[in-house]
């Protein structure tokens, strides 16, 4: 028999850690997508989210025998933060299983709250199995960060202080989803009580295990996830959530990492508030939805979930929010090298900003040059690849390209004739301390090297772009070294930017 998740929320106890959390109004973003949309600030909670609600609720209700011994946890982001403090209240052992990478900053932050860290293996699977093995050792109980109906009842009081709050009607809620504990207790409680309203998740495009398990109708596991939005990378997602996903979630929608760093930057222009990727990802996903479905004058509810920011990351947050919000154009285009070139050219741009302008000496004939402008929306950027074209200067929209947003417009250096058989790759690790040198050793076992590019962004994996020269009768053994490798790679030889600037 499933549990009464209206009773469970209702009886859920959280305000002992738990603020009842503001749901505010946000002026510019709902002028820019034509709807009245609230956000509900659990980037205000005691530790910057929401998770701390569900832990709470999860220990408070254990008994006095297992609240003796203690509780363990895996994690190296919020629910660690979450399970501390909410050990700490209650008097409660609390041992938090952390992977040997996790950032400092987090390590301290759950030592803060009176959390013993124990550090183990390079992965969340490794510190998840390490603490395991803890729990059936030292008689500890487990507190899941999501497929728990105590998790998910605590989880659910937002969806109780949001009718609340809002009593007039609300025509959608959008939830980040990662396991699916918040979405599950928000949905359990609206869909009881105002089923008119969506439910509808968000999940990255990389991380979308919610959305393949829902359209499958069983759970799917993913083999890898994109780590750029880490609160919500979630390979397999809970067996209890995804059952209270299949009764109770509207829809799901995706989103990219430029959206999610747009929406980073809007609601920080309503609030001043700087939240985490996982945290953004609901705002991301209305203004998506918004747009697709070409919603007007609706009332729409978005759970600002975490704002646990590594402040390293915002230099690529800034770097790559203008292309979220579809304010930025990046161009290659051709010049003809010959008076008056550059002046027409710029003539074309007219008075937009230039963001970016990398040239470098082509031939006689021609010149290449790396530009980003400043757009109004994605349809005036068409409009100028469009007028340049016309007036004669071949133009590439590199807007939606990977490896020109991450790599080339840092690399616009010209040509190598001396290159021969030349690949390129783009990969991505993970993040820690030597991970790059330990990836150089790997590659350099094999062929040569005849482009690297690498850039520390303050995230959780290294993105880099490396040209090799592997001779066409060895690309067999290529691929199998590439297999080896193990880590996420893209081939980016034929690509249109690397033959223009690089190749």
């Amino acid at each position: 028999m499933h549990p009464d998740y209206l009773e469970k929320i209702l009886n859920a106890q959280v305000y002992d850690v738990a603020i009842e959390s503001p749901l505010d109004y946000a002026p510019n973003l709902s002028a820019r997508i034509g709807n009245r949309l609230l956000l509900k600030r659990e980037d205000m909670q005691p530790v910057f989210s929401f998770k701390l609600r569900g832990a709470y609720n999860k220990i408070v209700n254990l008994s006095a025998e297992k609240l003796k011994r203690g509780v363990i946890c895996a994690s190296a982001g919020n629910h660690a933060q979450g399970v501390a403090l909410a050990a700490a209240k209650i008097g409660c052992r609390a041992v938090i299983v952390m992977p040997t990478t996790t950032p400092l900053i987090k390590v301290q932050a759950v030592r803060a709250h009176g959390g013993e860290v124990v550090l183990f293996g390079d992965s969340y699977d490794d510190a998840f199995a390490h603490a395991t093995a803890m729990e059936k050792a030292e008689h500890l109980t487990f507190v899941h960060p999501f497929d728990d109906p105590d998790v998910i009842a605590g989880q659910g009081t937002i969806g109780m202080e949001i009718l609340r709050q809002h009593q007039k009607p609300i025509d959608a809620v959008f939830c980040c989803v990662g396991g699916g504990g918040l979405i599950s207790g928000v949905a359990a409680y609206i869909k009881r009580l105002r089923p008119e309203t969506k439910i509808i998740g968000v999940e990255a495009v990389d991380a979308d295990a919610m959305e393949r398990s829902l359209k499958a109708g069983k759970r799917v596991r993913l083999d890898r996830v994109g780590l750029f939005a880490d609160g919500a990378a979630v390979k397999y997602v809970g067996e209890e959530t995804f059952r209270l996903c299949r009764q109770y979630v509207d829809e799901m929608v995706l989103v990219d990492t430029d959206a999610i760093c747009a929406a980073i930057k809007d609601v920080f222009e309503d609030t001043r508030a700087v939240l985490e990727p996982a945290g953004a990802l609901a705002v991301a996903g209305v203004k998506s939805y918004a747009a697709q479905h070409k919603l007007k004058d609706k009332t729409l509810i978005a759970i600002a979930s975490g704002a646990n920011m590594n402040f390293d990351r915002l230099r690529f947050v800034a770097e790559r929010a203008e292309i979220g919000e579809q304010r930025e154009a990046v161009l290659a285009v051709s010049l003809p090298e010959q008076p008056g070139a550059y002046k027409k050219f710029l003539s074309l741009i007219g008075a937009r900003n230039i963001t970016e302008f990398n040239y470098r000496f082509n031939d006689r004939r021609e010149a290449h040059v790396f530009v980003g402008v400043q757009v109004g929306s994605r349809g005036e950027s068409l409009k100028l690849v469009d007028q340049l074209r016309k007036h004669g200067y071949a133009t590439l929209d590199l807007t939606d390209d990977e490896m020109a947003k991450s790599h080339v417009r840092h690399l616009v250096g010209g040509h190598s004739p001396q290159v021969e058989h030349e690949i390129v790759y783009r990969f991505e690790f993970p993040e820690r301390p030597g991970a790059l040198m330990n990836f150089l050793n790997r590659m350099s076992s094999g062929w040569n090297i005849s482009l690297f590019h690498y850039r520390n962004h303050g995230a959780d994996y290294g993105r880099v772009l490396v040209g090799m020269q592997v001779p066409p009768g060895e690309m067999s053994e290529f691929r199998k070294f590439l297999k080896n490798l193990g880590y996420a790679h893209w081939d980016e030889t034929a690509n249109p930017a690397y033959k223009l600037f690089l190749s």
